[in-house]
């Protein structure tokens, strides 16, 4: 039995999932809403499936890249969870979650899927896994443009999805080799396949000294003062 919590993106969810099937779900797909909605949707999925804390075998939660107060919520959550029951903390990629969870065709042949989350501009923070969702190249911070995966459309299809996917649909619209999936989201059932793989292997991360995976140093904004200039 294993809870789920992802807070990675503004897309904010919980799931309960045990021996790959998901119990009980709930998600707020919108707004940056995660510190009001975490515990609220925590709450609901436990009472739906009728279990207690104490009936957890362990917690997992998204481990980034993505927003940084997201991710802080998100884990903090998690970590507060595990230290009341005594509970392992399983920590899961947040692309290698989305990358389960997209609709890609098969009837393309040889495909690629590339998750992709907004990281302001054109700018995405991005993972590329195969058909098989292994991972071929690791997560990092890509400029997108009209001339990016030209190596790899050589010989794959290619298939884009996430919020930072969204704005690409334009620059690639006359691609055929490129699909974007539109309006798919980070969410706590991708996490499934993932937290069951890790909780059969032990692969627990360190619940007092576990931090999300930011990819890039947080740089706060900088308030306007009036008369400032």
């Amino acid at each position: 039995m294993i809870l789920c919590l992802e807070t990675a993106t503004p897309s904010c969810s919980v799931a309960l999932v045990h021996n790959g099937e998901v119990l009980a779900f709930e998600e707020d797909p919108k707004g940056q809403n995660h510190s009001e909605k975490i515990t609220l949707f925590i709450d609901s999925v436990m009472k739906k499936a009728g279990i207690s804390y104490n009936q957890l075998d362990a917690v997992a939660v998204s481990m980034g890249p993505g927003s940084y107060t997201g991710l802080r919520i998100g884990v903090s959550t998690a970590k507060g969870i595990c230290y009341a029951v005594s509970k392992p903390l399983i920590a899961v990629e947040t692309l290698h979650a989305m990358a389960y969870g997209a609709p890609v065709e098969t009837c393309h042949g040889a495909s690629l899927r590339i998750p992709m989350i907004d990281a302001r501009r054109m700018e995405v923070y991005a993972a590329i896994f195969d058909e098989n969702v292994n991972k071929i190249k690791d997560t990092e911070a890509v400029i997108i443009d009209e001339n990016s995966f030209a190596d790899l459309k050589k010989d794959h299809h290619l298939y884009l999805f996430g919020d930072g996917a969204d704005k690409c649909e334009e620059l690639f619209a006359d691609d055929d080799i490129i699909t974007v999936i539109k309006d798919f989201y980070c969410s706590a059932k991708y996490m499934n396949t993932i937290a069951q793989q890790k909780f059969n292997n032990k692969d627990f991360v360190d619940v007092a000294y576990f931090e999300p995976f930011y990819l890039k140093d947080f740089v706060p904004g900088t308030p306007t003062v009036k008369g400032l200039h």
